[in-house]
């Protein structure tokens, strides 16, 4: 099922008078993104970017052939692909090529108007917004931002009903923020700061208690549900220390810039919870220029980094961490451009970025980077921890398909992808939710919940929060995190239930039906559910500015959650065998080798939200980590 504010070509077709063929609405938009108001009809001579993705070959087998190497029933479990392989099998075919080339030059664009990539899967060239209009049998309108931005765009748009399958979608249309280049030339300077990792994201971690005193902070077990440390994380989820650091083994953690770490608040953090990592660094990868920027220093802009390498860190010490800093100052990233990254066939892939969302280099303005885009050239890690989200609403529903479909590809390529779920339980990032009269964003009072993404990606394991119960010790069940944020969880609006959660969700339904109505959610019982996991997200002590504070999110989970992978994969690598690579199909099969946590809940939207029960519920999923059951169960696995 796909959100409703967008009507899929599959879906929805509209005759439109043309003299070859019978066109066909392929995309629309039934509103307006908050804040935008349609100013005025665009100049017919002004020049737009055009990107066609192409439809690629063999999509409709591809979690087929990720259940068979990521099923524990599979005998091909844990024969994950090169990635040569993968880019072969879903390259786009010579008759799509064919078919859309022909199209364009049967409408005025000249083939040699059209580049096309050498993988085939995207074709580009510029044109008026004249010749647009009439290619695509729309009308482009000049829209602003309630911040005075101006962007071009147009509600719907159409193509020939027999070019209908072999384009996924095309680009500026629907999506919002396109940049245009007038016909002089000139760049008109876009708006800084758009990046997932800008200061303000809804999905960052939130701050507790700051400036605390060290005699304070006592390691002892006792506390653990006042203030989280290392050592409490070890005891609640049974984590072993490290005890190699396997050439073969690898686990990154990906910032979005301007989040960057504090070499010295990594060197306070270990000096007093890990002493023999003092002066340690992570392995630094810098995409599309992003820099570790010290120029601004305060919770907003170091917060995030550092949380997540302190505590992935000192969990898997000697083990080395990756970090992937991704996007340069003036322009951030977004996570597109991080998977182009770490794999270069996904510059193309369905049409490439799409630069109405993702950040486009080289980078015009000042100070920006200069260098080409970052296609392939960065590995990527045996497990990669993402501590950011959009709202699932932000985004077209084919902008989050053609994503999903690079995390089964990743997959299929032995790598774990793990996103925090968000901290807002079922209203979005800032505590918004769905006008469902409008389909634009309230305050968050009431209206139609609002999941995140990537968490409802069904090739993702998506990780929300618990914490220890207060006044409890950490040897008693855990909750569902309710100090300050409250775990992210609900139903997709976009994505099916995939098969290995069906079983899982239908119980949860027949034994625990919400009491909402599909005026607060998607109760169809057939999508996607998330979150898959959960770790302890609640009063995690980081040294952050050159003092000690608390931290509260799924930004805390999630690095957790991978640190115990990433354990796990040693063991494996340490016996001959590889990584685990997609998690659920296991994890859903396999749940007692999770802590399930059946109390707390996720409120949000005027609601008490969902509620933690036995088995897997949209609050905390399966549970909470066990290092010694989830290593004993993937140790017996090919």
């Amino acid at each position: 099922m796909r959100y409703s504010l967008f009507s899929i070509a599959a879906l929805v077709a509209s005759a439109v008078a043309a003299p070859s063929a019978r066109h066909v609405v392929h995309e629309k938009r039934s509103f307006v993104p908050g804040g935008w108001y349609e100013e005025s009809r665009v100049d017919p001579s002004m020049v737009l970017p055009m990107k066609i993705a192409l439809a690629q070959a063999n999509m409709d087998r591809l979690e087929e052939m990720l259940m068979e190497v990521s099923h524990p029933e599979s005998e091909k479990f844990g024969q994950h692909w090169s990635h040569k392989q993968i880019a072969e099998t879903f390259a786009p075919t010579a008759e799509t090529v064919q078919a859309v080339r022909e199209w364009l030059e049967s409408n005025g664009v000249a083939a040699e108007r059209v580049t096309q990539t050498q993988s085939l899967g995207w074709l580009n060239f510029d044109a008026t917004v004249e010749e647009a209009e009439s290619l695509l049998k729309t009308e482009y309108k000049m829209y602003k931002h309630e911040t005075g931005k101006p962007h071009v765009a147009c509600t719907e748009y159409h193509v020939p009903e027999h070019i209908r399958a072999h384009v996924d979608f095309i680009t500026p249309t629907v999506h919002f923020d396109a940049r245009i280049h007038p016909v002089d030339g000139k760049l008109k300077k876009r708006k800084l700061g758009t990046g997932v990792g800008s200061p303000g994201s809804g999905s960052l971690p939130k701050e507790g208690a700051t400036n605390l005193n060290l005699n304070s902070i006592i390691s002892e077990l006792e506390n653990c549900d006042n203030l989280i440390v290392p050592d409490c994380l070890r005891a609640l989820y049974l984590i072993p220390p490290g005890f190699s650091d396997n050439s073969k083994n690898s686990y990154g953690i990906v910032e979005y810039t301007p989040q960057a770490y504090l070499q010295t608040d990594l060197d306070l953090f270990f000096s007093n919870f890990s002493k023999n990592q003092v002066q340690k660094t992570p392995i630094f990868n810098s995409i599309d220029g992003g820099v570790d920027q010290t120029a601004d220093q305060s919770f907003d802009y170091n917060g995030e980094s550092d949380l997540d390498l302190e505590y992935a860190m000192a969990l898997i010490n000697p083990q080395k961490i990756t970090l992937y800093q991704t996007g340069d100052l003036p322009e951030g990233a977004s996570f597109n451009n991080f998977l182009d990254a770490i794999d270069g066939s996904f510059c193309t892939f369905e049409g490439g970025d799409d630069p109405t969302q993702d950040g486009v280099y080289p980078d015009p303005l000042p100070g920006g980077y200069k260098g080409p885009e970052n296609c392939g050239g960065f590995a990527a890690t045996k497990v990669i921890s993402t501590s950011y989200a959009y709202n699932e609403a932000d985004l077209t529903p084919f902008y989050e398909q053609r994503q999903c479909a690079e995390y089964a590809k990743l997959g299929l390529a032995g790598t774990t992808i793990l996103y925090s779920s968000g901290d807002y339980g079922v209203a979005g990032n800032g505590g918004q939710c769905i006008d469902p009269a409008t389909g634009q964003y309230n305050s968050g009072g009431s209206g139609k919940f609002n999941p995140s993404f990537p968490g409802t990606c069904p090739y993702i394991t998506s990780v929300g929060a618990t914490q220890v119960k207060p006044g409890a010790s950490i040897t008693q069940p855990e909750e569902a995190c309710e100090t300050v944020i409250y775990s992210g969880g609900g139903f997709s609006n976009v994505f099916p239930m995939p098969s290995y959660q069906s079983a899982a969700v239908k119980e949860y339904f027949a034994k625990y039906k919400p009491p909402y109505t599909s005026q607060q959610y998607n109760n169809s019982e057939v999508t996607r559910g998330f979150p898959d996991v959960s770790a302890n997200g609640a009063n995690y002590v980081i040294a952050i500015d050159g003092s000690f504070s608390l931290v509260f999110g799924t930004s805390c989970s999630s690095p957790v959650f991978g640190s115990v992978i990433t354990l796990v994969n040693e063991a494996r690598y340490d016996i001959g065998k590889g990584s685990v690579g997609f998690l659920n199909p296991t994890l859903y099969a396999h749940p007692s080798v999770l802590n399930d946590i059946t109390s707390g809940g996720n409120q949000g939207c005027g609601t008490p939200g969902f509620t933690a029960v036995p088995g897997w519920d949209p609050v905390t999923g399966l549970g909470t980590p066990n290092y010694i059951k989830l290593a004993a169960l993937y140790l017996l696995l090919p």
